[in-house]
């Protein structure tokens, strides 16, 4: 069965994402790029994605940018 791969479609995968993983969604230019923690956190992320849209990361996020840590 095909999946729309619009807009909505790209909306429900980011909010999914969002309430799984310990990441945020930030938006360049209307474009969502996805902020993570570390890159195993970003490997969990690509293969929920692959495993449960068909699709890779990419096509649903801009970029994705590895978290700065904070400074205290």
């Amino acid at each position: 069965m095909a999946m729309n791969r619009g807009p909505a479609e790209q909306d429900f995968i980011i909010e999914r994402v969002r309430d799984l993983f310990q990441c945020r969604v930030l938006w360049s230019e209307g474009r969502p790029c996805l902020e993570y923690n570390s890159n195993e956190e970003l490997d969990k992320i690509s293969e929920y994605i692959k495993a449960n849209f068909d699709i890779e990361l990419l096509d649903v996020f801009f970029t994705a940018v590895e978290s700065l840590p904070e400074d205290h």
